[in-house]
């Protein structure tokens, strides 16, 4: 059995996506040359903001004492689980030494980067896990300065849960700005902050767009786009449980694609029917973003057997792919493109969205083919060092020598030779590089 599309969508994730790139350009050229007043102007015209740019100390107190009980346990939570998880990460991997040969040694270290630069989320939605996914992550890395930004809200500033859960991860300063001039002021080094390192977090089109100009000039952790999510379930899967799931990550936006390959029909046609009621019992926006996500976005397949439905999977190679079967060894062991997995139902994107440990900034539009999410692996580099004997000299230099001159390279070569003349005054040594 070949696979059958029993929903076919009707767009991609970047159908409809504006060209943003000469606006962002504008912008970037004129932060890099108005420096903070333009900053300033654009968080005024763009944001509603006329507020402090840096958040002080009295605004991060405020912000905990707004903050529930319940709500500063939850981020605890999160933050812990996130943090222990990344720490792990960090354990596993290790620096190298190695001998190559008598005299000759050489290895890897893993430097964290100097200054990372966090981009959370704002809008119509406090995104608190944001918040904790990035700082937590560079912290557990080992970078020493890490610097916050969010779009404030024109009434009061950044959320005062996401101040909090910056606090309790460790930010060393955020800066009430969003889009591209949030991204810019990170990466130039504006408001007495040093310059990013590193530009990591979630953002719209513009801020997506502002993280790949600059990038050479700075790291960057990923081309975000619009969140996706992909189920596999077969018949022993619950209807009710994959629609929420589905309905639960199309309300992310109006383009968030969310898709599922079942192995059996009645599953399948069982979850589209309950799909519609979900999305309008839901509050706006949310509503509407599904509406929209799963009418233009979503798609329905059927798969004859799991290895079809394996293969079809690694060709979407999802942000998110839930695993709601049987055998559920055989799919972690099979699956290979994903931004994260999640195996069983006792399990779910929201859990890992929010609050279980593995990060949740992922990557989209099949980019899971080669790369996976945020990881403390981002946060370092990997800096090679080497030392020798003279006495390795022997070996190592007349090699050099040789390659250098078939290459044509005289100057390498005579590296070498000055190294040798000094060492071993008298000796011959075959140089030339000649057949």
């Amino acid at each position: 059995m070949s696979i059958i599309h029993l929903k076919k969508a009707a767009q991609v994730a970047s159908t409809g996506e504006g060209d943003v790139r000469a606006k962002v350009e504008r912008l970037l050229a004129e932060i890099e040359s108005g420096g903070e007043e333009t900053v300033r102007r654009l968080c005024r015209e763009l944001d509603g903001w006329d507020g402090e740019i840096v958040v002080s100390k009295a605004a991060w107190d405020a912000a905990e004492r707004h903050v529930s009980p319940q709500l500063k346990e939850d981020i605890q939570l999160a933050h812990r689980h996130v943090q222990r998880f990344a720490e792990a990460q960090r354990k596993a991997i290790g620096d190298v030494e190695i001998e190559m040969m008598p005299g000759l040694t050489v290895g890897h270290r893993n430097l964290p980067l100097e200054t990372a630069g966090c981009y959370v989320p704002g809008g119509r939605y406090a995104h608190i896990a944001s918040a904790i996914m990035s700082v937590t992550t560079a912290r557990a890395a080992g970078v020493p300065t890490v610097v916050a930004c969010s779009p404030p809200r024109a009434s009061g500033g950044i959320h005062p849960a996401q101040l909090y859960a910056l606090k309790v991860c460790g930010a060393d300063g955020v800066m009430n700005l969003g889009g591209v001039q949030g991204i810019a002021a990170m990466a130039f080094g504006l408001f007495d902050f040093p310059k990013a390192d590193i530009l990591c977090g979630p953002g719209n089109q513009f801020v997506a767009e502002a993280k790949r100009l600059l990038y050479g000039r700075v790291a960057i952790d990923m081309f975000p786009g619009p969140t996706e999510t992909l189920v596999i379930a077969d018949a022993t899967a619950d209807p009710d449980i994959v629609a929420a799931d589905l309905v639960g990550q199309a309300e992310h936006g109006y383009n968030s694609p969310v898709s599922l390959i079942s192995l059996d029909e009645r599953l399948a046609k069982e979850v589209v029917a309950r799909v519609p009621a979900l999305i309008a019992s839901l509050p706006e926006p949310n509503r509407s973003s599904a509406e929209a996500a799963w009418r233009d976005y979503a798609e329905v397949v059927l798969a004859g057997s799991r290895e079809e439905a394996a293969q079809q999977a690694d060709r979407y190679a999802s942000e998110h792919l839930h695993v709601q079967c049987g055998d559920l060894g055989w799919w972690h062991d099979r699956l290979r493109n994903y931004g994260s997995l999640f195996l069983g139902e006792e399990t779910t994107v929201a859990f890992g969205d929010k609050v279980s440990g593995p990060n949740h900034i992922l990557p989209t539009k099949s980019a899971a083919r080669y790369t996976g999410g945020l990881s403390v692996g981002k946060f370092l580099k990997t800096v090679t060092w080497q030392r020798m004997t003279r006495e390795a000299n022997r070996t190592i230099g007349p090699a050099c020598a040789r390659i250098s001159r078939h290459e044509g390279m005289e100057g390498h070569a005579r590296s070498a030779d000055v190294r040798l003349a000094k060492w071993f005054r008298g000796e011959n040594f075959d140089l030339s590089g000649k057949d």
